[in-house]
């Protein structure tokens, strides 16, 4: 039997709507226990952002939305009323017992209830405490509020996604996921996987200050040092690149088709493959930044030549050449494509109340320590009584109690 490669930690999720959940979500799939701390009554924000809703067996609406289903497989929830002091001692004592605490409240808002890392570092010295928010913890914006959209915007991402803005269309546009969230969370997941590394080495925890914005402009990449060494900001290019062509979508007789020549012996190559050898062979088209100069003549010619046969027909073409080339796909062709398909990358889970959870698989693929999916995305409260009674040692009464008064 195969254990998680994480199966010895144990995260105390304190964060909500996709960031905190999303890394939660990694580490629950590597074998962490997880255990989620949710509203009483209320849960997550996003159990409530439907539609679309999960569905039972009979085929009727569920209580969750997808969009909640997403970012929680592998954990389980508990109801705490973070303004009770009951509650708060119960957090304290989770986090007692926990090497992980992730959180994604605003700047300040724990240190008032005595949760935050100064007040639960003194109980456990080797706590790893994430914080998320949208900023960090410093800074002229540090108490500012704020979603993924606004940081596409702020950090760059929309001054270089979108059409050219003298296009049809041009202007900024965000990316069709909420990516500042998800990168953040991947960040996040490296930064706490580093910390507890650096635990075995020193027995101490520490803190982590994690920011969407950070993350927005680190995502940035080649284009934000683009712009650091020649103090010129790079213009939105739609489907093509600045410094590669052709390399963007060209419609087909069907549909689209993404072309993507990285050099020059695939440039040949792919002329061979759309006969068009009077391209190959003509001097003022062999070099890359020859293509790039003249890119306003050549494109317009290649795209007379993509729209005589359909996309199946080109992709075979092409790939029989060697050069990087496909479809674009919705998510109907995504999930039916032999790729997709051969490597799992849909799941399916279903809940104790038998409400059944598709999903997307994670992309982490471990040999020794594979991910699992033995828990499917919680129903509120689904485990409070498990936790507080199996964990904290509570009684029934004890737990009846707390209900009664609210505290969970």
């Amino acid at each position: 039997m195969t254990i998680g490669a994480l199966s010895h930690i144990k995260v105390l999720d304190l964060s909500r709507v996709l960031a905190g959940p999303w890394c939660a979500q990694n580490l629950a799939d590597l074998g962490a226990e997880v255990i989620k701390v949710e509203r009483p009554k209320v849960g997550d924000d996003t159990r409530a952002w439907g539609p679309p809703w999960l569905k039972d067996d009979a085929g009727q609406q569920a209580k969750d939305s997808s969009y909640y289903s997403s970012t929680n497989r592998g954990k389980k929830s508990i109801t705490v009323n973070l303004a009770d002091p009951k509650g708060q001692e119960i957090v304290k004592a989770l986090a007692a017992r926990a090497d992980v605490v992730l959180e994604n409240y605003k700047v300040g808002d724990l240190a008032r209830y005595g949760l935050d890392y100064a007040s639960l570092s003194k109980i456990n010295p080797g706590l790893v405490f994430c914080s998320i928010t949208g900023y960090g913890q410093t800074g002229p914006y540090a108490d500012k509020p704020g979603y993924d959209f606004v940081f596409q915007g702020l950090g760059g991402l929309m001054s270089i996604t979108g059409e050219r803005d003298d296009r049809p269309g041009g202007g900024p546009q965000k990316v069709g996921v909420a990516v500042a969230d998800v990168l953040t969370g991947m960040y996040s997941t490296a930064a706490i996987l580093a910390a507890l590394h650096a635990r075995t080495q020193t027995g101490k925890g520490q803190y982590i200050d994690m920011a969407l914005l950070d993350c927005l402009v680190a995502l940035g990449g080649n284009q934000a040092v683009s712009y650091l060494v020649t103090g010129n900001s790079p213009p939105r290019m739609g489907n093509e690149h600045q410094s590669l062509v052709p390399y963007q979508v060209f419609p087909t007789s069907d549909g689209h088709i993404i072309i993507a020549v990285g050099n020059d012996g695939q440039w040949q190559r792919y002329c061979e493959a759309i006969d068009r050898m009077d391209l190959a062979n003509s001097e003022r088209w062999k070099k890359s930044t020859q293509r790039v100069v003249g890119r306003q003549e050549l494109i317009p010619d290649l795209a007379r030549t993509m729209v005589t046969r359909t996309t199946a027909e080109w992709v075979e073409r092409i790939e029989a050449k060697g050069v990087p080339c496909g479809p674009i796909n919705d998510y109907e062709h995504v999930f039916k494509d032999p790729q997709v398909v051969h490597r799992g990358l849909r799941i399916e889970q279903v809940r104790s109340d038998g409400v059944r959870i598709p999903g997307v698989a994670s992309p982490l693929r471990l040999t020794g320590t594979p991910v699992k999916y033995d828990q499917p995305p919680p129903a509120l409260g689904e485990h409070t009584n498990e936790v507080l009674g199996g964990i904290l040692g509570k009684s029934a009464e004890e737990i009846a109690a707390l209900k009664a008064a609210g505290v969970i």
